[in-house]
């Protein structure tokens, strides 16, 4: 019976020495299954995990920009707006994208971009209103401005949004030619835009717009003075560090005031290799915007050159710039003057009508202007 007593006694003692031992065992079996599910689940997640989470992510992530569809439509559609914050660099490149194909595989119908040159405001803009009225279609508008010039045309104006990203230019300057090209790139991002017409803010068309479309459209030749003058005011501003690729025989000048089409325009943003020889070594008294054009295109394309402006000025007064006309100028004797007297080629045969444009015009002049053209004179 002791014996006994002493065995029971012994192993209630094991039992409750064994007890403190098993929720160990527990804590310890626990943290091995939790080490085993953590491996298996970092396996899991990198081998097949990331790949199902990036493909939800991606397919329910929505763009915050609006994305084009990947069609023709977003090639031939123009900017919906100019506004842009592209650097000159980048912008002269993007406009000299070419199509290697010549035929255009949708409807297009060419337009012409008329490229405002200009400080501040248009004050003759109700005139050229009247001259683009009813010819939506067939004409883009570019204005190139100080940057500092808010405009305040209203939503129904043509000229309504279309201000680009500017700079200061200066005359005679190669900041003034930059600024052309500047319009010139704008105006090529519109696939449509055929010819590229150089204006300022006190030019005006002398006659309505079908007649100066059709004109354009069917010209052989872009519209460019570049004539080879020997006097001080020509080669006489020519410096011989432009040579080789410059040379004297090829230094031409001419107006400011350009008409040129499609491929001359993308010759004109293109360049790299004229520009920084004509910012370096022309400078006044020689005048860039003169001279850089008219001589570059010479060496590149003399053969599609008319050799001549259709932008009409008076140099009769003197001086370094043209005549200005204002209020008492505008009678229909002027029109007649300015418009008849010329012979000029057009597609290699004579023709009397030379101009299609005219400057310099004073604000002072915008009310008989409108005047002209309710009486017919000026007929649009």
């Amino acid at each position: 019976m002791q014996s006994r007593g002493v065995t029971l006694e012994e192993g209630k003692e094991r039992s409750s020495q064994s007890k403190p031992f098993r929720p160990l065992r527990l804590l310890v079996l626990f943290f091995a299954l939790c080490v085993v599910f953590s491996v298996i689940s970092i396996y899991t997640v990198k081998h097949f995990g990331i790949e199902s989470m990036v493909t939800t992510m991606s397919s329910n992530f929505q763009p915050c920009y609006y994305e084009e569809p990947g069609g023709l439509d977003k090639w031939i559609r123009p900017p919906l707006s100019l506004i842009h914050n592209m650097s000159d660099k980048e912008l002269l490149w993007r406009a000299s994208f070419v199509p290697r194909i010549k035929d255009y595989p949708y409807p297009r119908i060419p337009k012409i971009a008329f490229m405002f040159l200009t400080k501040g405001p248009l004050p003759l803009a109700p005139l050229w209103e009247r001259f683009f009225k009813g010819h939506e279609k067939l004409f883009s508008i570019y204005i190139h401005s100080l940057p500092s010039y808010q405009p305040q045309f209203p939503p129904s104006s043509v000229f309504y949004g279309r201000q680009i990203p500017s700079q200061v230019s200066e005359w005679g300057r190669m900041s003034m030619c930059d600024a052309e090209r500047r319009l010139l790139a704008n105006a090529l991002l519109d696939i449509s835009n055929e010819w590229f017409i150089l204006l300022s803010e006190s030019c005006i068309p002398l006659y309505k717009f079908s007649f100066v479309y059709h004109y354009i459209m069917k010209s052989k030749h872009s519209f460019m003075g570049a004539f080879d003058d020997r006097g001080p005011f020509g080669r006489g501003r020519y410096n011989e560090n432009m040579a080789p690729l410059v040379n004297i025989t090829k230094w031409r000048k001419g107006s400011q005031w350009f008409e040129v089409n499609r491929k001359l325009a993308i010759t004109i943003v293109e360049d790299t290799k004229f520009h920084p020889i004509f910012e370096r070594y022309c400078r006044p008294a020689c005048y860039v915007d003169e001279h850089y054009f008219p001589t570059m295109l010479t060496i590149q394309a003399a053969n599609v050159l008319a050799n001549r402006s259709i932008t009409w000025v008076d140099w009769s007064r003197g001086g370094a710039h043209p005549a200005t006309f204002g209020r008492n100028d505008i009678t229909e004797e002027f029109f007649n003057r300015v418009r008849g007297g010329h012979t000029c080629l057009y597609n290699n045969r004579n023709s009397s009508v030379c101009v299609l444009f005219a400057r310099k015009f004073a604000p002072s002049s915008l009310e008989p202007l409108l005047q002209m053209v309710d009486s017919k004179v000026l007929e649009y």
